[in-house]
């Protein structure tokens, strides 16, 4: 196979990155305030801001997967899901993460992490539902907080070791830190503090199945999960899943979820399972870039839908740089499925890849006309119009970063797009919010510097005014974790 180019597929062939030395987290960084003991109740507020500190301790220390389509499908289902999961009004940022492990969390303040591994071994939409559904129910019932108390230990320690698990599974490739280190003295402790208790699971399960049955899914999905996982355990031996050193998996657990499914029924047929099998294609070409007809024979094991099999071919021939090809099999299936606006962003993603960006430009636009706020299709177009006028993308991704101000990548392109446009003073501003999503203050700072000087130098007073407040506000991120 020819070597490829396109983003999605070159960030998912980095799938285990190295583990970098452990980073403390700070009690005041990102304006956290300081927490005692025990004591010191837990407030959503609380949870919010610790977990988007420890979000960007996590992304300067985990390799990331950028790709928007798939981001976009997991927070649809996410969307299907929240109404009925107890969490209000809850702010949620999903991360992929490039790993072949099987694995999921969640983490205080609705930061739901997604490892590509998930994809390969839940067959249906239903499946992969469940686990995002049973982490919600561990949101929505504060796991978290009450385990801090209940073990009388403070926040910061707890974070830390989920730090500490999540990036050892992460960066595990099939099984190796993630699970043979759990023995080891750091992640033996991060496995003691983030294995929930058999209470906590029960109420996750229950909470997950109601949700489910709620948004529409069959609830028999969640001990089908739990069953695959069973039997990948039995198959793994002293290495099994990820996802099982923090969520015990019994027999007991699994019959009394079969048995709480067959009290709500079948659900009411929500599952898209054409999509997710798409879905499902696009991530397993990824992980088999030497060999798509590994993917191939691997997403057929679970009789997917035709339309899938089609898709699969078609990206195959996207990433053999076989782009006429890939462009009139997607057209094809676009006029079967007109609605379908994940095969509409896949072909203008195709297009961009291929330098073809007018087409993209178009394809996109498209798609905007009826979606005007469908993620994959507004980053298509910025990336496209960078090419084509970046004076005409800055305003676009300024619009971006209003509405994804915790994309990291989108403060990447509006940095690129303004310093391509004659505005040095505001690519660098963007350029330091991306390097503080990803936990580098520091290199932050020295951007702010420069933005501030240039901005003077413009005469542009209001933004210099800007680029000193976020200065202050990086800096008591900064003093935190040097107070800690």
């Amino acid at each position: 196979m020819k070597k490829t180019h396109l983003a999605w597929i070159a960030s998912l062939s980095l799938l285990a990155s190295p583990l970098p030395a452990q980073h403390a987290l700070a009690a005041n960084e990102y304006g956290l305030p300081a927490l005692g003991g025990a004591s010191s109740a837990v407030s959503p507020a609380d949870e919010f801001r610790l977990g988007r500190a420890w979000l960007r301790q996590f992304r300067a220390q985990t390799t990331p997967w950028r790709d928007p389509i798939t981001r976009h499908y997991v927070e649809r289902i996410l969307h299907k899901l929240l109404p009925y999961s107890g969490l209000e009004r809850e702010q949620l940022i999903v991360t992929l993460v490039a790993s072949r492990t099987l694995n999921a969390f969640a983490v205080p303040g609705g930061v739901v992490g997604i490892h590509t591994g998930l994809f390969a071994y839940a067959p249906t939409e239903a499946t992969f539902a469940s686990v995002l559904a049973h982490e919600l129910g561990h949101l929505s019932q504060h796991h978290f907080a009450r385990q801090v108390e209940a073990r009388n230990e403070s926040q910061i320690p707890m974070l830390t070791a989920l730090l500490t698990g999540v990036v050892l599974a992460a960066s595990g490739g099939g099984g190796g830190l993630g699970a043979a280190t759990v023995m080891g003295t750091q992640a033996a402790y991060a496995q003691r503090m983030l294995t929930y208790s058999r209470q906590y699971e029960r109420e996750a399960d229950d909470v997950g199945l109601d949700t489910l049955a709620q948004a529409g899914y069959d609830p028999h999905a969640m001990p089908q999960m739990f069953r695959i996982l069973q039997n990948l355990a039995s198959l793994q031996g002293f290495t099994p899943p990820e996802f099982l050193l923090t969520h015990p998996l019994t027999e007991a657990r699994i019959s009394a979820t079969e048995a709480r499914a067959d009290q709500l029924g079948q659900g009411r047929g929500a599952a898209d399972d054409t999509t997710y099998d798409m879905i499902r294609a696009r991530v397993l070409l990824a992980m088999n870039m030497s060999d798509p007809t590994a993917a191939r024979n691997r997403l057929k094991e679970n009789n997917p839908s035709p339309e899938a099999l089609r898709y699969l071919d078609a990206m195959t021939h996207a990433v053999n740089h076989e782009t006429d090809q890939a462009l009139s099999s997607l057209d094809r299936m676009i006029r079967d499925h007109p609605d379908d606006s994940m095969l509409q962003n896949s072909a203008a993603d195709v297009a961009l890849d291929a330098n073809r960006f007018q087409d993209a430009l178009d394809r996109a636009r498209t798609l905007l006309t009826v979606a005007p706020d469908n993620y994959p299709a507004r980053m298509i177009e910025g990336r496209a119009l960078l090419n084509l006028s970046p004076a005409k993308a800055y305003p676009v991704l300024k619009r971006l970063s209003e509405a994804q101000g915790e994309d990291p990548e989108v403060w990447s392109l509006l940095s690129e797009a303004a310093g391509r446009s004659g505005r040095e003073a505001e690519g660098h501003l963007a350029l330091a919010e991306q390097l503080q999503l990803t936990g580098r203050i520091d290199k932050g700072l020295a951007q702010l510097d420069i933005a501030e000087r240039q901005a003077r130098a413009e005469q542009n007073f209001v933004l210099a005014s800007k680029i000193r407040d976020r200065r202050d506000a990086f800096k008591r991120y900064r003093h935190a974790l040097d107070d800690f």
